[in-house]
């Protein structure tokens, strides 16, 4: 797999589809002990953590502090009638704290799939984390089956019984009585409560014993598997407990910047010499491209690693300048509204090719209605000229997907509503209607301002749905650039 310098930019050259990666590249330097035992502590989970505690053979820049190994259950999975979002998610929320999983597997709702999964994760690892399979239907089976394996009864936990009751009455509705076999909680475990749903997550200590190696502990923890549900209980009562029952041995600082405008090689071109001296006592740097955006992650451990963060994002942030538009998990709308709340600055749109994709990116932000007045969709000739006062002689003359037409789309939508700013797009998403002035992929954006209205005209040649987000980053990223420079 190759890295392309056109992913991350927003106004690449006209192309084919692209795939995106995720290609991290960290500059380490791994020789020698260090190679050995990081080896030994990767392989050999809590008590290969021991011994290099006890003997004090830890080296700063080991990598897997503790060993974490990721079970996702459910057939819908396999099939690929769902997306698998949580391997995903679950990683970067462990890394961004200084844990790194170790391997990850998904496995159909089968007994014998289950059981095996966890019992050689369990082997190995010092944490292990199951999603999914602790619901009341027949397929849920991760709790019974880990019990099961474990050798615990379950019993029924009146705290969880009452929460199940208190989720349906509140709800007025009554609860089926299957939904009763989530309050049977392992014996020895401990629940995770669940605001969002019905099924609690379970967290259990388990002791192994072993004639190959001496007698290891580790945790395991089930999550239920709906996102909604899942990702509060991990971030409000998982995390605290990883950190307070497995700590790291080392301090972990980590920061990840949110770029766009540039490609991902460009970005580290400008920024990998001047952090060498850095990179050389401890930093570390990822990279993860995606169409409109790279992001930039940060990271260092142990003795000095927030001076180091320190000075390594001074340098970023003066090398790639503007560039930077958030930081963590921020998106770009999130700081349009933002910045023109701060400025008690309105907004208004006028889209035709991407279909409202740029107001529902905005009304995803809450407090979005402070700043956005309105949003036309005026996918038609007549409805441009109707709502936005797009006149006929611009459409016949230039056609609808042009620079005079989306300059008086822009300039209508501020007329009509009264807003600081308007952005408008029109273009020509495909796969057919292109021609050969105009192919597929042809975009107009425009934003009118009191003073001045702007206009960019990139080629996007991607598919319908990467065509109407990579249309709104830039049109976002157009505005943000101009609110910045007022």
């Amino acid at each position: 797999m190759t890295s392309c310098d056109r992913r991350g930019c927003l106004f690449p050259p006209p192309v084919g589809r692209e795939r995106v990666t995720c290609l991290p590249r960290r500059l380490r330097r791994r020789q020698g002990v260090r190679v050995v035992l990081f080896e030994i502590l990767l392989l050999s989970g809590s008590g290969g953590r021991k011994a290099a505690l006890e003997t004090g053979n830890w080296k700063q820049d080991t990598l897997f502090c503790v060993n974490i190994e990721l079970i996702n259950t459910g057939s819908e999975l396999m099939l690929g009638h769902v997306l698998n979002t949580h391997q995903q998610w679950i990683c970067r929320q462990l890394a961004d704290h200084g844990y790194r999983v170790t391997r990850q597997v998904t496995v159909a709702d089968a007994g014998a799939d289950i059981q095996q999964a966890v019992r050689e994760a369990l082997a190995r690892a010092d944490l292990v984390i199951t999603t999914g399979g602790l619901g009341p239907t027949s397929d849920d089976l991760t709790r019974d089956l880990i019990a099961d394996l474990l050798g615990k009864e379950l019993r029924e936990d009146a705290a969880v019984l009452a929460n199940l009751e208190n989720f349906f009455s509140l709800r007025n509705r009554p609860m089926p009585e299957k939904t009763r076999v989530q309050a049977l909680v392992p014996e020895g475990a401990i629940v995770l409560h669940n605001p969002h749903g019905t099924a609690p997550g379970l967290a259990i200590e388990v002791q192994s014993n072993s004639s190959r190696q001496e007698d290891k502990t580790s945790w395991l923890i089930m999550l239920p598997g709906p996102p909604r549900e899942l990702r509060p209980m991990f971030n409000e009562q998982v995390l605290p407990l990883i950190r307070e029952r497995l700590p790291l041995l080392n301090a972990f600082v980590s920061r990840t910047l949110k770029t766009t405008g540039l490609g991902e090689s460009f970005v580290e071109a400008k920024i990998a010499g001047p952090l060498q001296q850095l990179t050389d006592t401890g930093l570390e740097i990822g990279y993860c491209a995606r169409t409109g955006e790279v992001d930039l992650r940060l990271s260092a451990r142990g003795a000095g690693a927030g001076e180091i963060m320190a000075e390594a994002e001074q340098i970023v942030r003066t090398l790639l300048g503007r560039h930077i538009f958030g930081e963590g998990d921020e998106q770009l709308e999130t700081v349009i509204v933002r910045l023109l709340t701060d400025r008690k600055q309105t907004l208004a749109l006028a889209e035709s090719c991407t279909g409202g994709y740029l107001a529902n990116r905005l009304t995803n932000v809450p407090g979005a209605s402070v700043i956005l007045l309105a949003g036309l969709v005026t996918y038609s000739n007549e409805a441009k000229q109707k709502f936005l006062g797009v006149r006929a002689e611009a459409l016949a003359k230039h056609g609808a997907v042009s620079e005079p037409v989306v300059r008086e789309m822009a300039e209508g939508a501020r007329r009509q509503t009264g807003a600081d700013y308007a952005l408008a797009v029109t273009g020509i998403a495909g796969p057919g209607g292109g021609t050969s002035d105009k192919p597929v992929g042809t975009v107009f954006i425009a934003l009118a301002t009191d003073h001045h209205t702007f206009v960019l005209n990139p080629m996007n040649r991607y598919d319908r749905e990467t065509f109407k987000y990579v249309t709104s980053q830039q049109a976002l990223e157009l505005l943000r650039r101009t609110l910045l420079d007022g």
